[in-house]
């Protein structure tokens, strides 16, 4: 008997994983202290929509750290 052949789709659909919820932490804490430190501290003085950008680019920064985190030490849970 022939083994039974999988179609490439069910396969990438079996390895596809979610995304690891270090990921989320640290985008969220990336966020928040870039709001916060970056935003409200540094950039007091400026227009508010700094504020802003300098929150959702910690979130992106934080993303990134993340992945990396997961990347070499695994996931947090």
């Amino acid at each position: 008997m022939t083994a039974k052949t999988r179609s490439k789709a069910v396969v990438a659909a079996k390895e596809k994983k979610e995304t690891p919820i270090v990921v989320y932490f640290m985008a969220v804490a990336g966020a928040i202290v870039g709001y916060l430190v970056l935003g409200k501290i540094i950039l007091g003085a400026q227009p508010h929509p700094y504020h802003w950008v300098s929150g959702v680019l910690g979130g992106v920064l934080g993303y990134f750290l993340g992945w990396l985190w997961f990347r070499f030490k695994g996931d947090i849970f």
